[in-house]
């Protein structure tokens, strides 16, 4: 038992005749349409499920490029040289995300045909960008400190210095204002004590605990006691300070001593 065939065989496929009707000619143009078309569905999908699907180098002596993005360098230079290629340094860029030494980007790139021994680019990250720091200069500390953290970076310490400026104004920063770090890097902001305007008194010839107490009474601090072997001065008293008696310090300023001991 014959089935029916729904498709001529190719030898009866002809050309419209002259004479045939309309209709006739409709039918066989149809056909052959759709004959065309499914011819070239089915060179899509074969070239489909070999490129991709099935993907094989096309050519004698050649491999596909494996993927080593994301890797680091040394590792996804083991895998290009597993698969038979070479590998070329293409230097480091900076990225938001990738930490150092991570290959960012790679030429050619994966999954393409290359014949066996090509070189492989590689290029590496360098990590995120450089932040500068802030110029903070001339604000007020609080403000300042804001500021840095804003930018990215974080606030290492806050120091103080006798200045013409007034107090808790920035004065400069460490690094300074454009110095270029990593996210996350230590400023540290330093900050005017204000003008100095306290006189420093004379100390010489008084007891360490007399010292102390002129010292507080003027708004400043005593500061290191020193210990000294001395035969011109009564053991236990001032013999020299720093800074000079006389010197215009800002209030809070430690004043270091000298004090005599026994000659013996």
């Amino acid at each position: 038992m014959r089935l029916p065939r729904h498709m001529p065989p190719v030898e009866e496929w002809k050309l419209p005749k002259w004479g045939q009707t309309g209709i006739e000619r409709i039918k066989q143009g149809r056909f052959k349409r759709w004959s065309i078309w499914g011819t070239l569905a089915l060179l899509a999908g074969y070239l489909t499920a070999y490129l991709v699907i099935f993907p094989a180098p096309m050519l004698h002596g050649h491999q596909l490029v494996p993927r080593v993005l994301g890797e680091s360098v040394t590792e996804a230079t083991q895998q290009i040289r597993k698969a038979g290629f070479d590998t070329r340094d293409g230097g480091a860029e900076t990225h938001p995300t990738a930490g150092a030494g991570t290959v960012i980007w790679q030429d050619p790139p994966p999954g393409v045909s290359a014949p066996s021994g090509a070189k492989i680019t590689l290029v590496a990250s360098s990590g995120p960008p450089k932040i500068p720091v802030p110029d903070v200069s001339g604000l007020d500390g609080g403000l300042s400190q804001k500021l840095v953290t804003a930018a990215g970076l974080t606030v290492a310490a806050v120091e103080s210095v006798q200045a013409a400026a007034p107090a808790g104004i920035v004065m400069l920063t460490r690094p300074p204002a454009a110095a270029l770090l990593a996210p996350g890097g230590g400023v540290t902001i330093v900050v005017s004590r204000g003008a100095p305007t306290i006189s420093v008194p004379d100390l010489l010839g008084l007891t360490i605990a007399d010292a102390r107490t002129r010292l507080e009474t003027d708004g400043l601090q005593l500061g290191n006691v020193t210990r000294r072997r001395t035969t011109d001065a009564n053991p236990g008293t001032v013999v020299a300070q720093r800074p000079a008696a006389g010197t215009l310090a800002a209030a809070g300023t430690v004043i270091d001593i000298v004090v005599a001991r026994s000659p013996q």
